[in-house]
């Protein structure tokens, strides 16, 4: 019988900082902090232009049930409240701070109590943490299980599977104590039998770290998974540790599942043992236009180009600086643009990495939905939207794409595939909005109808 797999691609894993144990940055002279750092509704400042802060005092509160708190990583004064310019070409608000270069501790910092699982809840989001792999998805909102017995198995996604970042392996490395501190916790509170951290086989020092911590009985496994592009996707890994396939329109908990980033739940048990909210990453620096690839810590909201800086400058000049990895990275404007909750990676790429291919004719090979971990279909979607068939874009299942960039990755015409079905998608939403009003206009006229007949 072959065992069942989802596609996707080989991708060069060039995890060239994998052993660098993460420097501390010197403190920035400003930082920028968007209130936009996560999915859902952004923060509200509660600081005002004046005000003096320290390192880990709130300066922004959750403004609904999905957002989440945002606190300082340095000290210093309040500089400015307004709005930015952020990598997806919008204007989000944002706290300037200038810093004293004291990094003062604010005073009273200390454990939260947890003794139940509301208890738990109400510390993960106040710590806040969000999804450190580069989801961004509020935490507590994900723990948020009204259900527990729909839990089957919790995984943990220690696959990191884009080339060049490391900074979830160093995690695994220098923060294992921690990982395993949040998944105990998990194991209490959400009274999970089994947990599953699965991280690809190209980590084997993480793999051995975990295997040794897995004592009989204990409910933890490690599964070694193959290094293959995008195996940290959840859906992806879900499938390729428990078999299950999540459906269009359903989360992972519709089959069972919660999937947690490595260093959300290291993060999270931090701030559970210590009191320390969420106000600094690690980072990986690389690309073939650094001159100093390595891992660094900075606070939330230090500009790029401090980082750089710290890691020896550039050796050619960058012709495009990526947050994240090179499969499913978004360009930033400029260096001003700073390091954000979910920023686990900085790439700097020289002109010969950064240039386009030309994109030529589709030759119908079939690369693409060969290669597609979800077995959706580019090209047809492609053709769709080009006609701007939204139905066609519905039934193609584009609103399942992750985005991760295989078809465009193995498209010999170098098509834009991930761009349109980006695309797609919006074009699917504004039809389908448009169908719901179209819907509901004709419901009011034929109840007028039946009230005036009366």
């Amino acid at each position: 019988m072959l065992k069942k797999s989802l596609h996707g691609v080989r991708v060069p894993h060039r995890k060239n900082t994998s052993e660098d144990k993460p420097r501390r940055i010197n403190t920035p002279a400003v930082v920028n902090i968007p209130m936009s750092m996560h999915i859902g509704a952004p923060a509200k400042p509660v600081v005002k232009v004046g005000d003096d802060v320290k390192v880990g005092q709130l300066i922004a509160e959750a403004d609904g049930f999905v957002s989440s708190p945002i606190y300082s990583g340095v000290s210093g004064k309040v500089k400015r409240i307004g709005d930015m310019l952020v990598s997806s070409g919008g204007r989000v608000p944002a706290v300037t701070i200038e810093t004293d270069g004291k990094q003062e501790m604010l005073e009273g910092i200390g454990p939260p109590k947890v003794s139940s699982l509301q208890e738990l809840l109400e510390a993960v989001r106040s710590s806040g943490v969000v999804g450190l792999g580069g989801a961004g998805f509020p935490t507590a909102v994900k723990l948020s299980v009204k259900d527990l017995s729909m839990i089957d198995e919790v995984i943990i996604n220690g696959a990191e599977c884009e080339p060049y970042i490391t900074s979830d392996t160093r995690t695994m490395i220098d923060d294992a104590d921690l990982v395993w501190e949040g998944i105990e916790l998990l194991q209490k509170y959400l009274r999970v039998k089994r947990v599953i951290i699965g991280i690809e086989d190209n980590k084997p020092r993480c793999i051995a770290n975990f295997r040794s911590m897995c004592k009989p009985g204990c409910g933890v496994e490690v599964k070694a998974l193959p290094a293959n592009y995008p195996q940290g996707g959840e859906k992806v890994l879900i499938f390729n540790t428990i078999g299950r396939i999540v459906p269009e329109g359903k989360l992972p908990i519709d089959v069972g599942a919660v999937v947690v980033n490595c260093t959300t739940l290291a993060a999270v048990a931090k701030y559970i043992k210590t009191g320390i909210p969420l106000y600094e990453k690690c980072v990986t620096v690389d690309g073939s236009a650094v001159r100093n690839p390595q891992n660094v810590i900075a606070p939330i909201g230090t500009p790029l180009k401090d980082i750089f800086e710290f890691c020896g400058g550039f050796k050619s000049d960058p012709q495009k600086v990526l947050y994240g990895g090179p499969m499913m990275g978004i360009a930033v404007p400029d260096l001003e643009q700073p390091v954000l909750k979910n920023t686990n990676a900085i790439l700097a790429f020289d002109a010969k990495d950064a240039k386009l291919p030309q994109e030529t004719s589709c030759i119908k090979c079939g690369r693409c939905i060969a290669h597609c971990p979800l077995n959706l279909a580019p090209a047809d979607i492609e053709t769709a939207f080009r006609l701007k068939d939204a139905e066609t874009l519905g039934r193609l299942k584009v609103n399942l794409c992750m985005e991760c960039g295989c078809c465009a990755y193995v498209c010999p015409a170098n098509r834009n595939l991930v761009q349109v079905n980006k695309l797609a998608k919006v074009m699917l939403r504004d039809y389908q909005s448009a169908q719901r009003a179209a819907e509901e206009m004709l419901k009011k006229s034929r109840d007028a109808k039946k009230e005036g007949s009366k």
